[in-house]
């Protein structure tokens, strides 16, 4: 089961990093207005996440006293790198916390916000979330790369060539 988990969590990440290939360090920081979020900011909030709920999951609530969600919405990062380096700080505790689950504690209790779930449900719970800001800062970067964007997915009208790919290489 926990290859399955990583295998989706990786796929999600993957989105996010071919996004962020495509942007300059301008782009990463643009916001459409002020009530809006840049993807810097969406990568801040992503990543404080994780961290939160990833850090000592088994044994400690998933809202950890030194997160400062509201702070997660203000930029702070100067360069795309320092945005990059947290994206990553927060994946690497959330693949090193999916490494310690197995078939013996899917079913055990943990916290979130002093609200009981089991370990499964607190993934399944993570992978609604961290998709939802992705695809955010996915469409964004799309808007913003316009004609220049390479597709994550299947190009348009390309469906019948993708599937007889598919077809083939599975054969």
């Amino acid at each position: 089961m926990t290859d399955l988990f990583i295998k989706r969590f990786e796929y999600y990440k993957m989105l996010g990093d071919q996004s962020f290939e495509q942007l300059s360090d301008e782009q990463i920081f643009w916001q459409f207005n002020e009530g809006s979020n840049s993807i810097a900011i969406i990568i801040k909030h992503v990543a404080g996440n994780m961290l939160s709920r990833w850090t000592n999951f088994l044994t400690e609530d998933g809202e950890k006293s030194w997160r400062n969600r509201d702070e997660e919405f203000i930029n702070t990062f100067k360069t795309k790198s320092e945005v990059l380096d947290y994206w990553e700080k927060g994946w690497k505790c959330l693949f090193n916390a999916l490494h310690q689950i197995n078939e013996e504690n899917l079913d055990t209790i943990i916290y979130i916000r002093n609200q009981p779930h089991s370990v499964i449900d607190a993934v399944f719970r993570q992978l609604a979330h961290y998709p939802y800001h992705i695809g955010q800062i996915v469409f964004i970067a799309k808007m913003i790369k316009n004609e220049d964007w390479k597709t994550l997915s299947i190009a348009r009208n390309k469906s019948e060539d993708f599937n007889n790919e598919m077809k083939n290489n599975f054969r």
